[in-house]
């Protein structure tokens, strides 16, 4: 068995073999297949159907993030909902054994099809595939939020009340935690989302919120003239909250490629594929909820205040030879840029008043 960063193929073989007799069918293999830009993932080949294994990245763990039960969990509790998620298998705290991985982790099927994360892949299906897959992936996350968190058991899984200001300073703090150099942008961008933040924010419509909604975690699967979502990946930061987060982002991810132009980004979503204006799938996210939007600049400002923090704390990681895999040398180059639109558009955005909407009800 070859060796993986991370991870004991030996230590992972044995486990299985004595958790789940049923997948075991001799050595495993792994190959990591998401560089450690966030939590580490796996391909596991060797048992009898497909693995994937999950667990947080080598170094500089920030706290409260890359939480592997939690992830396990709103998984787990979504199987057999409108929203396309991975069955799970097992979350195991292997942290003070340290036989497979020395943390918490956990292991899900694998699911068959393709992570749209660069525009030479865009070559596999027509132009109206992908526009649809694009209204596709906004109406999966109209889903999402309809889903009620008590009927699938997690009521108790975040605090809707107060979660934009602990929103902030959650990042903020994490933030603090991945300061290297002086990025002044960054900075004034989160005093001016701190002093804009939505009027109303706790009697707004809550959900289950994913945290990191965006065409590459989505598993796409279908023929080329009609692709759709298989399944929805990366839970880690998933909470209760605010569903317009969820829609902030998206934005951000969906027009990345033009607000950070001239460096290092990788989105499937370019001009004349075929995807859709972020504008027609918030029109469509809007009609499938049956919610009328606010203005979402707060949130795209939010989205790219976040998306900062989270690069820079793997810019951080990188410094620090704590990453693994390619394409780490130039992420810190994102942040700046970012920052600058976010802070254009906090600025532009003055007060927003989210919809009221009850919490809704699994459709």
């Amino acid at each position: 068995m070859t060796a993986v960063p991370g991870l004991d193929l030996a230590g992972l073989t044995r486990w299985l073999a004595g958790a789940h007799p049923d997948l075991a069918d001799g050595d495993l293999s792994a190959q990591v297949i998401a560089g450690g830009r966030s939590n580490l993932t796996y391909r596991v080949d060797g048992a009898r159907a497909p693995l994937v294994l999950r667990r947080p990245p080598l170094g500089h763990v920030l706290s409260s993030a890359h939480d592997m039960t939690r992830e396990h969990r709103v998984i787990s509790a979504l199987a057999g909902s409108p929203v396309p998620v991975p069955r799970t298998i097992d979350v195991v705290d292997d942290s003070t054994a340290g036989d497979v991985t020395g943390t918490v982790f956990f292991v899900m099927e694998h699911v068959d099809g393709t992570v749209l994360a660069r525009p030479r892949q865009n070559a596999a299906y027509t132009a109206d595939g992908l526009h649809a897959l694009g209204l596709s992936l906004a109406e999966t996350l109209a889903d999402l939020h309809a889903v009620d968190p008590a009927a699938v058991g997690l009521a108790d899984f975040g605090r809707p009340a107060g979660y934009l200001d602990r929103q902030l300073s959650t990042w903020r703090r994490q933030y603090d935690a991945s300061r290297s150099r002086d990025l002044p942008v960054l900075d004034e961008l989160q005093e001016a989302l701190a002093a804009r933040l939505p009027a109303g924010r706790d009697g707004g419509r809550t959900g289950i919120v994913h945290g990191d909604f965006r065409l590459d975690n989505a598993i796409v699967a279908g023929p080329a003239h009609a692709p759709y979502v298989a399944a929805v990946l990366d839970w880690e930061m998933a909470t209760l909250g605010d569903p317009l987060v969820d829609l902030g982002m998206l934005g951000l991810y969906w027009d990345i490629n033009a607000i950070t132009e001239g460096h290092a980004t990788t989105s499937a979503v370019v001009p004349g594929a075929g995807y859709p204006e972020f504008d027609e799938l918030a029109d469509t996210y809007a009609a499938r909820s049956g919610t009328a939007l606010p203005d979402l600049g707060w949130y795209r400002a939010f989205a790219a205040y976040k998306l900062a923090v989270i690069l820079e704390g793997i810019h951080f990681r990188y410094r620090a030879g704590e990453t693994v895999g390619d394409g780490f040398d130039r992420i810190g180059e994102l942040v700046a840029p970012l920052a600058a639109d976010g802070l254009a558009r906090a600025r532009a955005a003055g007060t927003v008043t989210p919809p009221s909407h009850p919490t809704g009800t699994v459709v």
